[in-house]
Order: C-alpha cells, then structure tokens, then sequence
C-alpha cells in the first residue's frame, strides 16, 4: 500500500509537469523561473561539495533512528534541532557557498524593505498606504503580500544590532530547525512519546529542508509550531496554573503567526485537533479560553499600533488579484500543481506514511494539515511557490512517517534523503 501511494504520487506530480511544459511551451507564463512544478528551472550542478549533504543524510538514515529510540527526551529535543539545521544548510551549500544569504538578498524579500521602516508605530499605523502596488511608494513583494509582522521581525533583528543578511538567514534557519521539536513536542502530547520519536528522523531528514535555508517561510513555521505544541502540552496536562500559562503562550505565538503570513489561518486547524484529542479533558476549556486570549491580545495589540488584520487581509487579496504574477497563472493548472509541489517538499516518506495511517491519535495532525492545505488550495490565492508558502503545514504532514511499517523505515527515509539532494542538484530552486 505505502508503495503503491507513493507510485500513484509521483505519476500525478510527473503528469502535472508534463501539463506545465506544455503549457509552457504554448505561451503561457508560469512564473516559476523555468520550472513546470516547483519555482526553478533544470541545470544540473554537481560539485565535490554534493558529498556534504550525502553524508550527514547517510548519518541520519544510518544511526538517526536509533538516536531517536534512545536518546534522553531533554537531549532528543535541542539533538533533532541540530540535526535539521545541519541538513537544511549542507543541502544549501551544494549550490554554492552563498546560497545561505543570496535568496534573502533579492529587491522581492523583507531586508530589501527594512530601511524603510522609521518609527514602528507610524510604520504599522500605515503599513496599509503601501500595499496596493500602484501607490506612491509601494512594498516589496513579499512585504506587501504579508502582514506588517513578517517585515518587522527583520526590523528588531536589524535594531538589535544584528543587521546584514547574514544574520537574517541565521534566524530563517533556525526558526525552521525550532520547528522540528516544536512538532516532536505536540506528537507526544497527542500521541505518546513513542511515536514522537518514530517520527522523529522524518521530520529532520525531509525534502522541507531544502526550503528552510533559506526562505522566511522556515521561521514563520518555527513560531507557527511552538505556538501549537504549547496548546498541545497544555491540554495534555492536568488542569491547573501551568496548564493555563502554557495555553496562553501558545495562543500568544498563534495570534503572532497571524501576523506574520495571512496563510497561516488555515493552520487553526491543527491547533484544534491537538486540543480535540483530548475532548472531555477536565479543565480543557479553560485550556481554549487561555490560548483565544492569547490570540486576542496579539491581535488587540496590533490594533491599538493602528493595523487591523482584516482590513490588512482584504487589501493583500486586491494586491495579489491585480498583479501579473496572480493574472498569469492559470487557476486549472495551479490547483494541482501547488499539489504536485506539495508531494515534492514532504517527500515519498511522509507520502507512504498518509497511505499508511489507521484511526489513532497520530493520525491527526497529518490530517488536520493536509485538510489546511486543502483550504489554502481551494481559495485559487495561491499559484505556484507551494512548496515554500506551506512549509509551515508540512512539518505536521512529516510524522505521518511514523506509522510506517517498522522493516520499510529506514529505506522510505533514505528514499526521502536522496530526492532533497536530487531536487537541490537537478533544480536550481530560488530559496
């Protein structure tokens, strides 16, 4: 069954890049630089540094599941974290020693706008003038299509003395590797420490990671995750002071992910579901009640400093309907091939793990993800660049592994391995 799923896969994904070079070929502007499914197009480059990622995958398919069975928890937490960011920046060095900062250095990314920004009240007070792309003085890209969270975190760093680019990739790259905890955490609490550390090698060595060095996407997920895995602790625990501490964080970090991408709504989803596993829970209203004032207060935060997310929603909805990028690309196309990206980015691994899941606690957060992505989908904003713009579900998507049968593991995660180093060698991807 995991095969035959991964087979009907990648026959769906090599169909939809054959509808792309077509497509293509007829005129049409996709928008992904050359590439029929993922943003890139094909030039191979090999080099001596391809050996980089090719042994720290082969130490993490070798010795990462024996790690994970027993290593302490306290030390398989910061050991996972590690682990990701290692293979998320050797398998960016293949491409070259700059890769690590060039994808943030474009005029399309957040540090192209950080001098902008002044005094934080006036920027956020009218964050909203620069938005439409024919204003005065509009955003960058990126800046403009998100809320004014995601181009201000990079204004802190810069105003903490920690300017450069080089310092903004270092915060991508661990905003993605915090994730893999994050999501180790929320795994045990909805489903037991054991498959919390069956997932763990997949949720470290996964294609995502080619998306996490370097793309802001990667850090939206970090704090998106431990936002979660707070809630899913606290629901976990008996009803209490700490309990309601930890809901009231995690509500705190969810109501600072909407702020940071707009896209990140649909993940509400699985922070409902590591809350629902726990139904008839004593105290597990007050754990709801203090992560939605948790929300509530980020969100009457940026109020009171003069943004308001709806009206911040609507006017990024005119924007992307108004440029070329959005116009382009044809709906009928892009609502499988964000898909098709999608496949790519969680690999054959998590692909076998969804066709292999049974009714059990673990299916959830796999599920609760991909229902998101569905959403996301079906909305028809999004064409194209799936497999960075939802990185932050697939991090929930990956520990589906787990339920793999336990003598296929380590071949699904070399499997998974090998198509990240393939990917990064074939595709020259822009993050």
């Amino acid at each position: 069954m995991p095969g035959l799923a991964v087979a009907l896969v990648a026959g769906f994904v090599w169909a939809v890049g054959r509808v792309g070079r077509r497509l293509t070929l007829d005129g049409a502007v996709l928008h992904l630089l050359g590439g029929w499914v993922l943003r890139g197009g094909f030039d191979v480059v090999w080099s001596p540094r391809v050996w980089l990622p090719a042994l720290v995958g082969l130490a993490g398919v070798l010795a990462g599941p024996a790690l994970a069975a027993r290593l302490p928890w306290r030390a398989l937490l910061p050991g996972a974290a590690l682990a990701a960011a290692a293979w998320a920046v050797a398998l960016a060095l293949t491409s070259g020693w700059n890769r690590l900062t060039e994808p943030l250095a474009s005029r399309y990314e957040y540090p192209h706008d950080v001098d902008r920004v002044g005094s934080i009240r006036a920027f956020l007070s009218t964050f909203l003038d620069s938005v439409p792309a024919d204003s005065a003085d509009p955003w960058t890209t990126h800046v403009a299509g998100h809320p004014p969270g995601a181009l201000l975190v990079f204004v802190l760093l810069d105003r903490v003395g920690l300017s450069g680019l080089g310092p903004a990739a270092a915060l991508c790259i661990a905003g993605g590797a915090l994730a893999v905890p994050a999501v180790l955490v929320a795994v045990r609490a909805v489903a037991g420490e054991r498959a919390a550390r069956l997932a763990a090698p997949f949720v470290v060595l996964s294609p995502v990671a080619l998306w996490v060095a370097t793309s802001a996407d990667a850090l939206f997920a970090g704090v998106a995750a431990w936002g979660i895995a707070l809630l899913a602790a606290a629901a976990a625990r008996a009803p209490g002071r700490a309990a309601d501490a930890g809901a009231l964080a995690g509500g705190l970090l969810l109501g600072l992910a909407l702020f940071l991408s707009f896209g990140l709504t649909a993940l509400g989803l699985v922070a409902l579901a590591v809350v629902a596993v726990h139904r008839g829970r004593p105290g597990l209203f007050r754990v709801l009640a203090a992560a939605a004032a948790g929300v509530l207060l980020m969100v009457a935060a940026f109020a009171i400093a003069g943004y308001g997310w709806p009206a911040g929603l609507a006017a990024v909805g005119a924007r992307v309907r108004s440029g070329p990028s959005y116009a382009d690309r044809p709906l009928g196309f892009f609502v499988f091939a964000d898909l098709a990206a999608a496949a790519l980015a969680v690999g054959p691994a998590a692909v076998a793990g969804l066709a292999s899941l049974r009714r059990g606690r673990v299916a959830l957060l796999p599920l609760a993800a991909l229902a998101g992505i569905l959403v996301s989908d079906a909305t028809g904003l999004v064409r194209g660049e799936t497999e960075r713009i939802w990185l932050p579900f697939y991090v929930w998507i990956l520990p589906a592994a787990a339920a793999l049968p336990a003598r296929q593991r380590r071949w699904w995660l070399a499997l998974a391995a090998a198509l990240a180093i393939g990917i990064e060698v074939v595709v020259r991807t822009e993050w």
